[in-house]
């Protein structure tokens, strides 16, 4: 299991060094000149020129592409910030808790909606309460977020005054973002839920159960559920690290201090350094999220979990057998 987890953290160094060059790509051919915007439009051409020389603009995308990925390997360095000054790296760590909260806060509404919903749905399949679900899910998957959020806004805060428009001053100001999210994701875990159970219910152990006189309740929860939740897992996985960063319009909507919002003020002020170092810390946090669900396969089904150790045998034995066949050649 060792072996494996450390084969996922070496396959991630690629994933996020794509990552890095794409971003760092799309930046590099933006239109604007970061020395212009650090020193203002009103600036001399000379200490414009100045100024480029001593941030290494004028460099290469080659060069200035290996200083980047340079500085964050050697350094830990995301870069400074053309606005404020301050270390990327730093205002990510401190915005990260908000974004965290509402992705966690948003998986629990999403979870406890999706599976719910999901169930009942497989085991009433075809009824009325089975068509509207299917329904409200297709429409949850095509609806945008932020628009949620605004109807949510409208709705709830604007008319009815029962709950904040923004900010995080309470718990009540984290109900209706948590609401936008969840209800988003709480969709896909719908129709997947709906279709693992479908599978397992028609199975024979099922027949078995039922036909010893177990109640409904433990054939569904001990049996049923148990059996369907690999697929389950996977797409609560998906949807934490989506929630990770889908929350970047929903912060905005909602004036919530995280990394979504500081992303799109990076974007809005053309902070390269931000938006490169945004994207590339959610892309790491997606990957660990990905990690994680597969490590937790082996916990929730065995079957998994000898097939990990089965893989690290076959290696131990096929690096044995090679090393063999040399030393007898």
């Amino acid at each position: 299991m060792l072996r494996y987890i450390l084969n996922r953290l070496l396959m991630m160094i690629p994933v996020l060094l794509g990552v890095a060059f794409v971003v760092f790509t799309l930046m590099y051919i933006t239109p604007g000149d970061p020395a212009k915007i650090i020193l203002g439009e009103s600036a001399t051409e000379e200490a414009v020129t100045a100024l480029r020389e001593e941030m290494g603009l004028n460099d290469s995308f080659v060069v200035r592409f290996a200083r980047y990925i340079g500085d964050i390997i050697f350094r830990f360095d995301f870069g400074i910030s053309y606005v404020t000054g301050l270390g990327v790296w730093g205002e990510l760590i401190s915005k990260f808790p908000a974004t965290f909260k509402l992705a966690a806060l948003s998986g629990v509404v999403s979870v406890i909606i999706g599976v719910t919903l999901g169930i009942i749905s497989a085991i009433k399949q075809y009824s009325w309460f089975d068509n509207i679900s299917s329904a409200l899910g297709l429409l949850g998957v095509a609806m945008p977020n932020f628009w949620l959020g605004m109807m949510l806004v409208l709705i709830f805060a604007v008319r009815l005054k029962w709950l904040p428009a923004s900010g995080t001053y309470g718990p009540e100001y984290w109900i209706l973002p948590s609401i936008t999210l969840g209800m988003i994701s709480a969709a896909s875990i719908m129709r997947i839920t709906r279709s693992a159970m479908l599978e397992v219910i028609r199975q024979d152990y099922i027949v078995t159960a039922r036909s010893k006189g177990q109640s409904e309740w433990v054939i569904i929860t001990m049996h049923a559920l148990k059996n369907a939740m690999i697929p389950i897992i996977t797409v609560v996985g998906i949807q934490f690290g989506q929630l990770l960063g889908g929350s970047v319009l929903v912060e905005t909507v909602f004036s919530i201090p995280g990394i979504g919002r500081y992303m799109i003020d990076a974007i809005k002020a053309r902070d390269y350094p931000i938006v490169q170092g945004s994207v590339l810390f959610l892309a790491a946090c997606f990957s660990f999220v990905n990690l994680g669900v597969d490590v937790l396969y082996s916990f929730v089904d065995p079957r998994m979990r000898t097939m990990f150790e089965h893989k690290g045998r076959s290696r131990k034995i096929k690096f044995k057998t090679n090393n063999g066949a040399r030393n007898n050649g």
